[in-house]
């Protein structure tokens, strides 16, 4: 357990940065990214030591850390254990490429993965980000089909206020306005479903029961509109994240399994906010009993330490593909310099043994009733427009004030300034605590965000 977990209060020991280094002139150079540059360096909000649920500004002010950084961090912030792991890493092998080699760490943590995921998913492709994860798990799904004899399966299926990452496969499977409108068309064939949310919904704690069965059959039609022979894939957050967190309907997820499996389209679990213990289990798949084809993932798979993201798929996918090949033929021409980094691979290894010795997935799924509890109980707030969240993440809109997104990006900084930071999407603001989070931090959370949300 780390020194602020257990009620240790070392601003003491946290750096202050002088003023004058963080003139204006010494922050031009850097282009932040989904960031209003301008405003940020005139005011900039900066991180200067984490631990445990906290995270402390360039001021020396302790903050509570109500997304995990940015759903990466779900075992507390600096965890010594990690940080010894990737130094005696670094100290004995700092770089190992993965193109016709490999080394050991990177089997461990392939073989760690396949003990948590579901089965028969037990194949895992390494990379460093969720967008890498994403765009990868789109060229698997083109080379499966390829590799089956039906390459002609190329349009791929998504839903409107999805998030994929920020590559250009992501971007154009994303659903989210704001983050395509600058670039063009991004890549042809990419059809989209209705989000799942409606304002029948609004305020359901956990699933909501209505229209499950329905919204899912959008992929249905998208089949009846463009042949079930030309689809190669539906890309699907379990439970929609960066948009606000939108929980999927009972029947949903079942709906779409059932489609897919039907027409032999691949069916794609985007868990890289909902991996990892945040729905009360490993993966989303398992808290949904939905077995996909391929799982993305990434941020909590090494507690936010190292970049790493990762494809998980199924036995049959990964058979399929290395049997199309002959021998001493590269079977799938992709990859990155840095896949399976040997530093990241030991923090991977040392994130899940906590996961596992902590028995956080366990904890996460016994906190959050109280977690959901406790912010249901600002839905009477008369800024408050909707509460959504199923297991240790939930979501809270705030109602537009003059043009969308302005309320909500207020409310983020006077959070911050308040004592808590949280990730904010347009008018949502998205909690996602720390899986060691104590009950009395999650009420000093919610009490932050209920004083706050009474002056914006």
């Amino acid at each position: 357990m780390n020194e602020a977990a257990e009620g240790i209060d070392l601003t003491a020991a946290v750096p202050k940065v002088d003023a004058v280094e963080m003139s204006r002139a010494s922050l031009e150079n850097h282009w932040l990214p989904f960031t209003d540059n301008k405003t940020f360096k005139e005011d900039p909000r900066l991180l200067v030591k984490g631990d445990g649920v906290y995270l402390w500004n360039q001021h020396g002010e302790r903050l509570l850390d109500g997304s995990s950084g940015l759903f990466t961090t779900a075992a507390g912030h600096c965890r010594p254990e990690i940080a010894a792991a990737v130094a005696e890493q670094l100290g004995l092998l700092d770089y190992a490429p993965s193109f016709l080699r490999s080394h050991p760490r990177s089997f461990e943590v392939a073989n760690a993965l396949s003990k948590i995921l579901p089965d028969p998913i037990n194949h895992v492709f390494f990379c460093n980000s969720g967008s890498e994860s994403v765009d990868t798990a789109m060229k698997m799904a083109l080379q499966y089909h390829v590799s089956r004899g039906e390459g002609q399966r190329n349009i791929f299926v998504s839903r409107d206020r999805a998030y994929h990452g920020v590559n250009l496969g992501g971007t154009s499977l994303s659903g989210m306005a704001m983050n395509r409108q600058a670039f063009g068309a991004t890549i042809p064939g990419v059809v989209h479903m209705r989000s799942t949310w409606d304002e029948q919904q609004c305020f359901s704690q956990g699933q909501p029961l209505h229209r499950g069965a329905e919204l899912a059959d959008d992929l249905y039609r998208a089949v009846q509109t463009y042949g079930a022979d030309r689809i190669a894939a539906c890309f699907i957050e379990p439970i929609a994240g960066s948009t606000g967190v939108l929980v999927p309907p009972v029947g949903y997820l079942e709906r779409l399994r059932e489609i897919s499996s039907e027409h032999g389209i691949l069916l794609v679990f985007d868990e890289v906010i909902t991996g990892f213990g945040r729905t009360g289990e490993a993966f989303a798949a398992q808290a949904f009993d939905v077995l996909p084809d391929i799982i993305t993932m990434a941020k909590a798979l090494t507690n936010g330490a190292q970049p790493m993201g990762a494809v998980a798929v199924r036995d049959s996918l990964y058979e399929t593909v290395m049997a199309a090949s002959p021998d001493d033929v590269v079977e799938f021409a992709h990859g990155y310099t840095f896949s399976a980094h040997p530093a990241a691979c030991a923090a991977a290894l040392a994130t899940l043994d906590i996961y596992a010795k902590e028995k956080l997935f366990e904890r996460a799924r016994a906190m959050s009733d109280y977690f959901l509890e406790a912010f249901f109980s600002l839905q009477n707030l008369p800024v408050v427009a909707d509460i959504r969240g199923y297991g240790m993440l939930a979501g809270l809109d705030v109602a537009v004030d003059g043009a969308p997104g302005v309320r909500g990006h207020r409310l983020q900084k006077r959070l911050f300034d308040a004592g808590l930071h949280v990730k904010a999407t347009g008018d949502a603001v998205i909690i996602a605590p720390p899986l060691i989070a104590e009950k009395d931090q999650i009420d000093e959370m919610c009490e932050i965000l209920r004083e706050v949300l009474k002056t914006v």
